[in-house]
């Protein structure tokens, strides 16, 4: 094989310094009994043809000493474990969460490319067999490496077909409905409204960096812990129809849901730390509380599954790499009477941050202080955004249908991150008829994972029992 030579881009450098040695977890529950072979030769003849996967990284390379990715000759066995286990253990999913969790401890072999894939037929209580990738996320960001990993499978119901999944066409401005002369004042107010945000957003990321810290809450690292510890990673499943129904009811779309969920969730999980560390804290109190979340938001033009070839190529709209800018996403806390106020409000953020350009200025920014103040000080730049703010959030949309992994049938998609400061990692994935919502936490700060799941969970069917109560369904559009 030709030795072929590419540099790190700065996301990937970050991703691979010693402050975010970050890595990707996805855990893949199968509807039937694995079969390790068949996985090794879908594998050889899919993933390893992608230059990334078929690549190890130098760190010192040539004369520079820059970090570089250099072709290497792939052996998949290498790639694949198969754990010997008992299969008939009386605690199957607490033996795959120690497991995971232990994975989150163990550096990535430099000596290979950075992925790993870990199987198991160990039936758990959401699936018949496991497999588990790990994958360092200097290879890419989540938008990258889900729509490879769709490429590497096939719809359930034709095997022959690549799964397909939602997307939207953007529309900014007015309708062009609108008379002319209308349309052209919206247009200067929408122009309006979209400086203005940037420029506060701006200014609010400026000031996180600086001197704006969230308040120290049960679920935020403690700035003397920064260092890494191990992670644990939990799920849950929740129907994605019930999902669709809320935001159908109340007109809104499902990351609005999704993020209203998400403040119930945290408020509920708060107030019960509070009261059982002795320091109940007011509805005003827990009102007032600085809670921020550090999101990664795809900069590409569209999303979509891309063949393999193309997501390298110059000139395709689906670049391979880290191309993400950073969200700062303020999170309402508080014990709300009516559920649907946390939604409600979900959404006004939301739109809000649709009219700003933070997220590529902030892109901009690290590139450019990597380019004039050196690799360094961009870190530096990114350590103080994590430290300063509670957690990670992130919203990665699946298939629509159900989908097989080399003749697996896939029963959830849960994917989660680990390696940078944050005690807590949040992300929502969508599949076929689930939302699955998966959690990385650090147990030093949330020694009970299982529990903040259920008040996700609970918190859901909450929101969703008001709607049906109030019949707001029936205004279904």
């Amino acid at each position: 094989m030709a030795t072929e030579e590419e540099p790190l881009s700065p996301g990937s450098r970050l991703f691979n310094s010693p402050e975010f040695n970050c890595s990707i977890i996805v855990t893949l529950g199968c509807k039937t009994r694995g079969n390790p072979n068949a996985i090794i030769d879908g594998l050889k003849n899919t993933l390893i043809n992608h230059p990334r996967f078929s690549s190890k990284l130098e760190m010192n390379r040539g004369n520079g000493g820059k970090p570089t990715w250099v072709r290497t000759k792939v052996r998949v066995e290498d790639h694949v474990v198969v754990p010997d286990i008992d299969p008939d253990m009386e605690e199957p999913d607490k033996f795959l969460e120690d497991y995971i969790s232990n994975l989150t401890t163990l550096p990535m072999d430099m000596s290979k490319p950075l992925w790993e894939i870990h199987l198991f037929n160990l039936k758990t209580s959401d699936a018949e067999s496991v497999g588990v990738l790990k994958i360092h996320h200097s290879l890419g960001d989540g938008m990258s490496l889900m729509s490879l990993f769709l490429a590497c499978t096939r719809k359930t119901s034709n095997p022959e077909a690549l799964p397909t999944i939602a997307s939207k066409k953007k529309r900014i401005g007015p309708s062009p409905s609108l008379n002319s002369i209308f349309r052209f004042f919206v247009r200067v107010w929408f122009m309006i409204r979209l400086i203005f945000n940037t420029f506060v957003d701006v200014y609010k990321f400026a000031a996180t960096l600086f001197f704006l810290r969230d308040t120290e809450t049960p679920i935020m690292s403690k700035p003397a812990a920064m260092a890494p510890n191990p992670r644990r990673c939990v799920h849950r499943i929740i129907s994605f129809e019930d999902v669709k129904l809320v935001k159908n009811a109340m007109k809104m779309t499902i990351n609005d849901v999704l993020l209203g969920v998400t403040q119930a969730g945290i408020s509920r999980y708060l107030s019960r730390r509070y009261d059982q560390e002795g320091t109940p804290k007011s509805k005003k109190f827990m009102g007032r509380i600085r809670l921020h979340s550090a999101i990664m938001i795809n900069l590409r033009p569209n999303t979509g599954i891309e063949a393999l070839a193309d997501m390298m190529a110059k000139g395709s709209k689906c670049r391979w790499g880290n191309l993400i800018g950073y969200v700062l996403l303020p999170f309402s806390v508080g014990l709300e009477n009516d559920p649907l106020e946390y939604v409600r409000r979900a959404k006004s953020t939301i739109d809000r941050k649709k009219l700003s350009l933070e997220a590529v200025l902030s892109y901009a920014i690290f590139k450019f202080t990597i380019n004039v103040l050196g690799f360094k000080a961009g870190e530096a730049l990114v350590k103080r955004v994590f430290g300063n703010t509670t957690m990670t959030f992130s919203n990665l949309v699946g298939p629509k249908e159900e989908i097989s992994f080399y003749g697996h049938p896939i029963s959830y998609i849960a994917s989660s991150a680990f390696g940078h400061p944050h005690a807590l990692s949040l992300h929502f994935q969508s599949y076929a008829d689930k939302i699955i919502i998966a959690m990385a936490v650090d147990p030093t700060v949330i020694p009970d994972p299982h529990r903040l799941c259920d008040d996700f969970s609970e918190s859901f069917e909450t929101i969703k029992s008001a709607v049906l109560e109030r019949g707001l369904c029936n205004e279904e559009v």
